[in-house]
């Protein structure tokens, strides 16, 4: 299949993940965690079919992408508790920024003078949106917040993938990765006293519902386009998610946007 039909398909795949999360009960650490463990049946199998032989330097930039994705995930599924649908996906899709400045220091990949514009577009909309739902309460800026630290290290993870998806196969890496922040977070949860299991049916229909879309679809996709194209353009790409996010949430969870919220967004199209 073609990987720009890929990465299209990955990006519409990943635009009900923000409204699905509001719908369940079960804390941030559990969701990002079933989210991760219930698609590694497929990746793994997969990856058995795949033989690549991984080095050393490899498996510690995956464990690393691991831990980031876990972060990333973690941060990101909190501030949905806090801040609006709208806001929290759209300042986790402020990557871009972060990968441009990652992916130049450390691969040498330098956006072109059209997506540096289109970047800088785009940031624009997203900041438009998240100063507006900051001043409706300080909680949602602790969200905004959390959304944004969703956004650095998300950017770490995509950056590292780039890097490793020149040797390494798509289904090897996905399973590695998500089996290291499945553990990272089955960790915290172990630590925390933040319970896995005893969870009502709805919960268990969200945890199936990232897994099968967002993750596997989603995120692998984007894995695979990352052999592709550069880290850059595969964010600018993902940076559809937050409207489709905004819109399904309007549509499904009754989230009207604001007026900043609908500005910011045709903001952000633009940028695209």
């Amino acid at each position: 299949m073609s990987p720009l039909v890929v990465l299209i398909l990955a990006v519409l795949a990943t635009t009900y993940a923000g409204p699905i999360v509001r719908l369940a009960a079960a804390p941030a650490l559990a969701i990002a965690f079933w989210r991760l463990t219930l698609v590694l049946p497929v990746t793994g199998g997969l990856a058995v079919r795949e033989r690549v032989a991984v080095r050393r330097d490899e498996a510690l930039l995956m464990a690393v992408s691991g831990l980031l994705l876990a972060a990333h995930f973690w941060t990101w599924i909190a501030s949905l508790r806090f801040t609006t649908v709208a806001s929290s996906v759209v300042l986790v899709s402020l990557k871009p920024i972060f990968v441009w400045a990652l992916a130049a220091a450390w691969l040498h990949e330098h956006p072109s003078r059209r997506e540096k514009w289109g970047i800088g577009i785009a940031v624009l909309g997203a900041t438009l949106i998240g100063v507006g739902d900051a001043r409706l309460s300080l909680g949602a800026l602790g969200g905004d917040l959390l959304a944004l630290g969703g956004a650095i290290t998300a950017a770490g993870y995509y950056v590292i993938g780039r890097r490793v998806r020149a040797t390494v196969g798509v289904w090897t890496y996905a399973t590695i990765v998500y089996a290291v922040a499945a553990v990272a977070l089955a960790a915290v949860a172990l630590a925390r006293g933040v319970p896995l299991t005893g969870f009502a049916g709805r919960d268990w229909l969200v945890f199936g519902g990232l897994a099968a879309g967002p993750m596997l679809v989603g995120h692998t996709g984007m894995n695979y386009a990352l052999k592709h194209y550069r880290a850059t353009t595969v964010n600018v790409a993902a940076l559809g998610e937050p409207v489709g996010a905004a819109l399904i949430a309007w549509l499904a969870l009754h989230e009207v946007p604001s007026l900043a919220v609908i500005v910011g967004g045709a903001v952000v199209l633009t940028g695209i």
